[in-house]
């Protein structure tokens, strides 16, 4: 006799194999679970030297650390972002994500900044990071609502800090007000949307907004409540309101389901990876 775990996966598979639609929301967890994670030993063996220095206990609360000057602000999130950004972390478990939605018509909404969809094999056409992206830089004030990619300045920055300092002619200038450049990930109102956000929302929108008598999966991966007006509740919404949809909710801490759509939602609180895994292995079969 099946156990409720594989009697859920098998549900989950004769649904996407069914879907003519699949939505992806991922938060944080996903990529949590594909390695990227802001605390314990990836953080230790990569921030010695400021953990000594200024007493940080991980990536996530040291990004609101109040450090004196731009120079150590700097050294901190260049190695941050390089880490997070552009080293070849947590791919494995995206590809594997890719392979099962990869048939289908699909879409992703994530509040990720660590560009891992874009890097591996999802069309960037159906893409929407809501939250921005570690690989940009714009305006702090901001006078212009255009980006720009630092990996080249973030590198340098990388490379020629010294005492957890970066030499000053680093720090990041906008090249049209002179202000100091900020990243672009969303933390106040100075957050840029420039024409490529707004197409991804364009995007985003018009997928939704087709919706009909449809079968459609949502696929909802290490999604919190930091900013649920994002996908969980939309997810919810969506859920409700259309006769065809199944909600697939992976997360460990907030798998529960809604009452409202509780015949229409597989829950799981298992590892995200453990569940691809096991829908991976069994989708082609």
């Amino acid at each position: 006799m099946k156990n409720n775990y594989q009697n859920k996966i098998d549900t989950v598979i004769s649904k996407i194999k069914n879907a003519n639609k699949i939505l992806i929301g991922a938060g944080s967890g996903l990529s949590t679970a594909a390695g990227i994670t802001y605390s314990g030993n990836r953080f230790r063996e990569n921030f010695e030297n400021f953990i000594q220095k200024y007493s940080l206990i991980d990536m996530y609360s040291a990004g609101f650390y109040p450090f004196k000057t731009s120079e150590e602000k700097w050294a901190y999130w260049s190695r941050h972002i390089k880490l997070n950004r552009y080293d070849d972390y947590g791919t494995a478990l995206y590809k594997e994500l890719y392979d099962i939605v990869k048939e289908k018509e699909y879409f992703v909404i994530t509040t990720n900044v660590d560009y891992l969809f874009y890097k591996t094999g999802f069309d960037e056409n159906k893409i929407f990071a809501v939250q921005g992206d570690y690989g940009k830089f714009q305006c702090s004030i901001p006078c212009h609502n255009k980006l720009y990619n630092n990996k080249n300045l973030i590198m340098q920055m990388v490379n020629e800090q010294k005492d957890c300092k970066i030499p000053s002619e680093l720090i990041p200038k906008c090249p049209i007000c002179g202000k100091e450049m900020e990243i672009n990930i969303r933390k106040d109102s100075a957050f840029v949307q420039d024409k490529n956000w707004i197409k991804a929302s364009d995007n985003y929108l018009n997928f939704i907004g087709k919706y009909g008598k449809e079968n459609i999966v949502l696929l909802e991966l290490g999604v919190g409540y930091n900013t649920p007006n994002i996908i969980k509740y939309p997810f919810e919404k969506i859920t409700y309101n259309f006769p065809n949809v199944t909600l697939v909710r992976i997360n460990k801490d907030f798998s529960e389901a809604n009452i409202d759509n509780k015949n229409k939602t597989i829950t799981f609180n298992e590892n995200i990876r453990q569940v691809l895994d096991s829908i991976k292995l069994q989708i082609n079969n």
